[in-house]
């Protein structure tokens, strides 16, 4: 187990070692499908990724520091609908490993430091409470105070609707992280996977400096469902995902899943000489 395992304590536990791609139907060993990043060799689907995987794809096992990890869920409406907010936080954590939807670490790509932030589909859905919000303007502001970039790895159904309008307000706050990050001229680089939509798109995960986005990945605020139901019209094809996204200008770049690193790399070279140029 390394460094990373070790620190996020990941369960090791049996799974399948077949796999079906849902876009080919191929069938797929397990291992060569981690060892090709989770994508798909026959189509190039990307299979999801939990946090802890995108962590272990991305950053140096040399001194990585996990941090915010006191900053920890409420439930200050005590929400129930089908089972109680304190029993949803408690399944995703038994589920995930995780104590929330956002992981957040003080590290290095490929030696170059960053304040990495990632998100986890995993935990209900990615949504983003207050949590989620705090521990991304705390990002902002020790990247900002650190002079480090910050990457924030997006992938989210949208806001935590569990906390109400505590959770509709962390949109506000994470913009006003960004805006620490303006103010303090530290680049900040989003990398938007599948899906990112609700509050997130419409908050953090679109104000970056350079916007990412992985192949087909579904972005943007309400689903095609939902848009073709309230304007009774029938979208373009492949509306919302990444390479409509790109051919409209809403993204930078789209970039497949086994580039993403050495692409994080050469952006993290170039601001970080453009930086010194301004100097």
């Amino acid at each position: 187990m390394g460094l990373l395992g070790k620190i996020f304590r990941k369960k090791r536990e049996e799974e399948n070692l077949w796999t079906k791609c849902p876009e080919c139907k191929t069938l797929l060993y397990v291992p060569d499908l981690k060892r090709n990043f989770k994508v798909c060799p026959k189509c190039d689907h990307h299979f999801p990724l939990s946090a802890v995987e995108r962590l272990e794809y991305l950053i140096d096992e040399e001194n990585v520091e996990r941090i915010f990890e006191e900053v920890l869920p409420a439930d200050p409406l005590n929400f129930k609908d089908t089972t109680s907010y304190k029993d949803r936080l408690k399944r995703a954590t038994k589920e995930t490993g995780l104590s929330e939807a956002m992981v957040v670490v003080r590290g290095s790509i490929s030696g170059r430091r960053v304040i990495l932030a990632v998100m986890d589909f995993g935990f209900i859905g990615g949504s983003m409470g207050s949590v989620v919000g705090e521990r991304f303007f705390r990002s902002c502001e020790t990247a900002a105070g650190e002079r480090v970039p910050l990457v924030a790895v997006t992938c989210s159904g949208g806001a935590r609707m569990q906390e109400g309008i505590i959770s509709l307000m962390q949109m506000a706050k994470t913009t006003l992280g960004v805006g620490l990050l303006k103010d303090a001229g530290v680049p900040y680089i989003t990398v938007l996977a599948n899906p990112t939509t609700g509050g997130v798109a419409a908050s953090f995960a679109f104000l970056g400096d350079i916007i990412i986005a992985e192949p087909k990945a579904l972005i943007g605020f309400a689903g095609p469902r939902v848009i073709e139901q309230t304007i009774k019209q029938k979208l373009p094809e492949g509306f919302q995902r990444a390479e409509f996204l790109l051919e409209k200008g809403m993204v930078d770049m789209v970039v497949h899943r086994r580039d993403l690193k050495d692409t994080l790399v050469n952006l993290l070279d170039l601001t970080f000489y453009a930086e010194r140029c301004v100097r």
